[in-house]
C-alpha cells in the first residue's frame, strides 16, 4: 500500500478514529462517515473503496508510529530496560492520545473474516515482537536481562503483557490514567525480566 497520504486521507482516516471512538467500529460506514465530514459518500470513494481500505489505512497509520518507536530504540545504547520502559511509555501515550485505536487494533475478532485485516494485524505483531526480541537478545548479551527464559517467550509475555493492560483500560472504559498506572506497570515487568 502506498506510505504516503494526502491531507484529504489523514482527515478520513482522524475522523474514522473519532466515529469508531464516539459509537464503536461498527459505526464506521462510508455513509455515517459523509455524513460526519460533511461531504458525499462519492467524495470518500475517491480515497478509499470501501470500509476495508480505510481500516487497512488506519492500521497502517499505527504501523508507522509504533515501527517508529522500536526503531529509535534499537538504535540507542540504552540499557535494555530502559528501552522496554520507553516503548511501553510511547505506547501508553499513543493510545491516551487516540483511545479509539485500541478499538482498531485490538478487533481482529470483528474482522477475522477480512483476509487483510488479519495480516496487516499480524505483520504488526510479528514486527513488534521481533523487535523487541532484539532489544531483549541484546539485555541478555549484555547481563541487564535474565537469560533462564528463551528471548522470544519474553517478548511475547511482554508484549501480551502490554495488550492485556491496554485491553483492561479500554474495557474499563478508561477509568483510569494509562500513562500514570502504566508506569507502575512497566516497573512491575522489569522486576520479572531484570538479571
Amino acid at each position: 500500500m502506498n506510505t504516503e497520504i494526502t491531507e484529504r486521507q489523514q482527515e478520513i482516516i482522524n475522523v474514522s478514529i473519532e466515529l469508531i471512538a464516539e459509537s464503536g467500529i461498527q459505526s464506521l460506514t462510508i455513509k455515517n462517515l459523509a455524513k460526519k465530514i460533511g461531504f458525499a459518500e462519492s467524495a470518500i470513494y475517491r480515497h478509499y473503496e470501501n470500509k476495508i481500505q480505510i481500516l487497512l489505512a488506519i492500521l497502517d497509520f499505527f504501523k508507522q508510529s509504533t515501527e517508529h518507536y522500536f526503531t529509535n530504540q534499537l538504535d540507542t545504547n540504552e540499557n535494555a530496560l530502559i528501552k522496554i520502559e520507553s516503548l511501553f511509555h510511547n505506547h501508553f501515550t499513543k493510545f491516551s492520545n487516540s483511545p479509539s485505536l485500541v478499538s482498531v487494533i485490538f478487533s481482529e475478532e470483528i474482522f477475522r473474516n477480512e483476509v487483510e485485516l488479519t495480516e496487516k494485524v499480524k505483520e504488526i505483531m510479528n514486527k513488534n515482537t521481533t523487535s523487541l526480541k532484539t532489544i531483549i537478545e541484546t539485555g541478555q548479551r549484555n547481563g541487564e536481562i535474565r537469560t533462564d527464559i528463551e528471548a522470544a517467550h519474553l517478548s511475547v509475555m511482554i508484549m501480551g503483557s502490554l495488550r492485556m493492560f491496554v485491553k483492561q483500560w479500554h474495557m474499563s472504559n478508561y477509568n483510569f490514567n494509562l500513562i500514570e498506572k502504566g508506569s507502575d506497570f512497566v516497573n512491575s515487568i522489569k522486576i520479572l525480566v531484570k538479571n
